[in-house]
């Protein structure tokens, strides 16, 4: 079925609105978590579950969704994606419990995995002609950078003029507009059926995995612990043997995909620690509103977005991936040390901007550059496997990273209030080392990107690259 061109477009818009409504979930919980956290008594340390049960099925089914859509048709897997999400996001809205919360969270990541793995294919099966692809890229990888800055001013305000339940329902009538006009303008795409393998195992074991690894790290289960070890290198195994793997370790022998890898993960245990503690500092000590501190993320977030459309892929272009790479996981590590000597009575202007605008600086740098560098030694024909890879490893090193730093600040502050100090001392005291172990993080990620990562041998891209990022999509 061809398209006409505006149907084509139009197409595009509903898909970014579809992309849009995940990457919003990323972002706009963290805003509500101390309203979370009183109204369903969560501890200091199972509220990282809120964002945690989200995020590992979402990196663990990330590839297995992209699989699924090859086989039994994207547009039908878009659809279900979509409506699967918007029924988990209602359960959200609609929970008064943590165990129901956090098991809807977790739906909510598959939904999201498949609808974001699909996402980025059916809008390159739309375009065809370079420079329509070109600007269609542009205004989607707008899209998923600028969404992260909707969703924090959109979480404050909802929860600030409502309630927390309103993060969640917000999605409703996206998601029934998003599956109606998809509906209408997708065309029907056939997969390869039966035929095709599936390497449900693999995404079984890497998820459940991550899941053990998490809940042992929050809890101090070693022995959970130990078991999410096992079914790790399970799944390498049944990696290595399978046909189809989810997840080819062959890939894992090219330099650059490798280190770009351990690089994200360290980057994204960092990363996601500091949208996750940063809320709780500013509202639980600085007394900031959810509105507030919506706005206090805002300068970060609108600097990321301008980096996506066309500073990064401009930096890329004239001093090459590594430089950029390394100098904004340096900016994101000193912005992190300077959350870490935040005292107890901050002030906005002195202590949350200069951070902020650091962290914003810094991860729009190295946010291209990491992609780049994972697809930079791959053939063409997978570099979206690459890059579906690299964003698995982010998604699920900054679960596991959070869910260290969270358990480093609860233990600490614990210890400071057995020892006497007053409660905002005491979970200055926790975020200042979670705040100071994820400068550690981002640092480490600095410094893998400047001894390990090399000229890739498609810098050619790289040009072609520039186009995908125009100054006005």
């Amino acid at each position: 079925m061809i398209l006409s061109n505006e149907r084509r477009w139009l197409a595009l818009y509903v898909l970014c609105a579809g992309e849009l409504m995940i990457v919003l979930d990323t972002t706009i919980v963290n805003v509500a978590l101390p309203s979370i956290r009183e109204a369903l008594a969560f501890s200091e340390t199972s509220l990282v579950w809120v964002v945690n049960a989200y995020m590992v099925t979402y990196g663990g089914f990330l590839l297995l969704g992209g699989r699924l859509g090859d086989l039994f048709g994207q547009r039908r897997l878009f659809l279900l994606g979509i409506a699967l999400f918007t029924l988990a996001s209602l359960v959200c809205g609609l929970s008064s419990s943590q165990g129901v919360l956090v098991a809807a969270r977790a739906v909510q990541g598959l939904g999201g995995a498949v609808v974001s793995a699909i996402a980025l294919s059916l809008m390159i099966n739309l375009f065809s002609e370079p420079a329509d692809r070109a600007k269609a890229m542009g205004i989607y990888g707008f899209v998923c950078a600028g969404g992260g800055s909707i969703g924090v001013l959109l979480g404050g305000l909802l929860t600030s003029a409502l309630s927390w339940h309103w993060i969640f329902l917000v999605n409703l009538p996206i998601g029934a507009a998003v599956y109606a006009f998809c509906r209408l303008l997708l065309p029907e795409s056939r997969g390869q059926g039966t035929g095709g393998r599936l390497d449900v195992a693999g995404a079984v074991t890497v998820t459940a995995s991550s899941m053990l690894a998490v809940y042992a790290i929050v809890y101090g289960n070693m022995g959970l612990l130990a078991a999410a070890a096992v079914l790790f290198a399970l799944f390498i195994g049944i990696e290595a043997r399978v046909r189809n793997p989810l997840m080819p370790l062959r890939l894992f022998r090219l330099r650059n995909l490798a280190t770009a890898n351990v690089v994200g993960v360290f980057w994204a245990a960092a990363m996601f620690a500091w949208f996750f503690i940063s809320a709780l500092y500013m509202q639980l000590v600085l007394g900031y509103s959810a509105m507030q501190v919506g706005l206090a993320f805002l300068p970060a977030n609108l600097i990321m977005a301008a980096f996506s459309l066309g500073i990064s892929a401009k930096m890329v272009m004239r001093y090459g991936i590594r430089m950029p790479l390394v100098a904004g996981l340096a900016l994101t590590a000193a912005g992190l040390a300077l959350f870490a000597l935040s005292p107890v009575d901050g002030g906005f202007a002195l202590h949350v901007l200069p951070g902020m605008t650091l962290l914003g600086i810094g991860c729009g740098m190295a946010m291209n550059p990491v992609l780049l560098a994972a697809m930079s030694d791959v053939e063409q024909s997978e570099s979206g496997l690459a890059s579906g890879i690299v964003n698995t490893s982010f998604m699920l090193g900054g679960a596991l990273g959070l869910a260290v730093l969270a358990s480093l600040a609860a233990a600490r502050t614990e210890s400071l209030l057995a020892a006497g100090a007053g409660t905002p001392v005491a979970l200055t005291g926790g975020y200042h080392l979670a705040f100071a172990v994820g400068a550690v993080f981002a640092a480490a990620a600095a410094l893998l990107g400047a001894v390990l990562l090399r000229a890739g041998r498609q810098a050619s891209s790289m040009q072609g690259n520039e186009a995908a990022y125009p100054a006005k999509p």
